[in-house]
C-alpha cells in the first residue's frame, strides 16, 4: 500500500501539471471502486479550476470553488499525467481531463482505492475528520507522542501506527523509526520515557521526510507519477530483513507478527 511518502510524491508529481487548470470533462470507466464514485463528479467539476492540491494523511484534496476532490490510492492505485487521447489501459478508471489536453488519470487495479466528492470543507469529511497529527508538522513532537500514549497498554508499534493518533506512520516507517530511536516494537506504549519519545518523534520525521525527498518506498504496486519506481527501499535498516544481519551490530535480525503485519527489528539495539 502506497505510504506517506508515496503520496506525498504523487502530489508534488502532479502538482505542476494541474494547479490553476481549468476541468475540461471528467471520464469514468468504472464506477464502483472502494466506494461508489458520486454520480455528479463530472458535472460538477466541468470547467472548474484547480486551486490546490493539498494531502491529508494518505488523502490528496483536489480543490476547486466548488467543491474538493478526494482521493485515496487504496492498495495498488497511481495518479498519472498522461495526454488525453493516450489509450487507457484495462485498470485505468478515471480521468480528470483539462483544457491544454492534460488528463490526470486514476488506475486502480484492485479496485481499493476511491474519488469522492464534497462540496463541504473536506477536513470535516467522516473520512478525514477524526485523523490524527500530520508527522511532519511541528504540533507532532515526543512531548505530543508521550501526552497521548499514558496509561496505554498497547504495544508502542502499533501504538504509533494509529491514525487516530498520528497518520501515514505506515509498518515500514514505524519500523524504520522504532530502529533508529532504539526502541523495541513490543515495549508498551504507556511505559516509554518522555526522553525516549522524542528521540522518536525525530526518527518519524526523519524517516518519513528522507523517503519523500528519495521519492518514496519501492513497492510492488507502487510508481511515482511519471510512471517510474521509487528508490527508498534499497536503504532500509530493519524493514524486510528478517535474519539479516542488523547494520549497526551484526546481530541477526528478528522477525515477528504485531496487528498482522511483521514487524523486523534488532533485538541487541533495540530495548
Amino acid at each position: 500500500m502506497p505510504e506517506l511518502p508515496e503520496v506525498e510524491t504523487t502530489r508534488r508529481g502532479i502538482e505542476p501539471h494541474v494547479l490553476n487548470k481549468k476541468v475540461q470533462h471528467v471520464v469514468v470507466r468504472q464506477p464502483r471502486l472502494r466506494y461508489p464514485l458520486p454520480p455528479r463528479l463530472a458535472r460538477a467539476l466541468r470547467n472548474k479550476t484547480v486551486n490546490a492540491i493539498e494531502r491529508r494523511g494518505k488523502y490528496l484534496l483536489l480543490r476547486s470553488s466548488a467543491g474538493t476532490v478526494i482521493i485515496h490510492l487504496g492498495m495498488s492505485g497511481s495518479l498519472r499525467i498522461v495526454q488525453h487521447d493516450t489509450p487507457p489501459e484495462k485498470h485505468d478508471h478515471v480521468d480528470i481531463i483539462f483544457s491544454d489536453g492534460c488528463c490526470l488519470r486514476f488506475r486502480d487495479p484492485r479496485r481499493f482505492g476511491c474519488v469522492l466528492w464534497t462540496t463541504r470543507p473536506p477536513l470535516s469529511h467522516p473520512l478525514l475528520k477524526k485523523l490524527g497529527c500530520e508527522p511532519l508538522q511541528d504540533e507532532f513532537d515526543g512531548d505530543y507522542l508521550f501526552a497521548r500514549s499514558r496509561s496505554r497498554s498497547i504495544a508502542v508499534k502499533p501504538y504509533i501506527m494509529d491514525s487516530h493518533v498520528v497518520v501515514g506512520v505506515g509498518n515500514i516507517y514505524a519500523s524504520e523509526a522504532l530502529f533508529c530511536a532504539g526502541i523495541h516494537p513490543e515495549r508498551s506504549a504507556g511505559r516509554i520515557s518522555l526522553a525516549r519519545y522524542r528521540l522518536l518523534a525525530t526518527a518519524i520525521k526523519d524517516a518519513l521526510t528522507s523517503a519523500i525527498a528519495q521519492g518514496g518506498t519501492t513497492l510492488r504496486d507502487f510508481y511515482h507519477s511519471d510512471g517510474q519506481p521509487g528508490y527508498f527501499q534499497q536503504q532500509l535498516n530493519v524493514y524486510g530483513r528478517g535474519g539479516e544481519a542488523c547494520l549497526h551490530c551484526g546481530t541477526a535480525l528478528l522477525q515477528i507478527r504485531q496487528a498482522q503485519r511483521t514487524t523486523c527489528y534488532c533485538g541487541q539495539c533495540q530495548r
